[in-house]
């Protein structure tokens, strides 16, 4: 078992930053890649950016490049996302996952181990 826990979560103003933490623990050697999905109400969850853990190599959605990053840890077993010029848009529940098998997939089928979640809200 793998276990994510997220935290960073908040309400800010639109234009402002958050930097959201996953938190890995269990049979973390196991982990190939981490990423970061998000789902806003009525709306299916859909892949913001995904890392490797080895090397470090990045994928990031369309809809954040350029103002998120994600990047990760090693040795604390953590991921991050570091989320800049936020819009209103970006509001919703972010959700950390974990991927033990190699894939090129984002899609969530492709993650086997899931955080609760954290909510982001952007103020207009």
């Amino acid at each position: 078992q793998v276990q994510l826990v997220e935290s960073g979560g908040g309400l800010v103003q639109a234009g402002g930053s958050l930097r959201l933490s996953c938190a890995a623990s269990g049979r973390t050697f196991i982990v190939y890649r981490m990423g970061w999905f998000r789902q806003a109400p009525g709306k299916e969850r859909e892949f913001v950016a995904a890392i490797k853990w080895s090397g470090g190599g990045t994928t990031m959605s369309d809809s954040v490049k350029g103002r998120f990053t994600i990047s990760r840890d090693n040795a604390k077993n953590t991921v991050y996302l570091h989320m800049n010029s936020l819009k209103p848009e970006d509001t919703a529940v972010y959700y950390c996952a974990a991927d033990r098998d190699y894939s090129n997939s984002y899609r969530t089928g492709s993650f086997d181990y899931w955080g609760q979640g954290t909510q982001v809200t952007v103020s207009s």
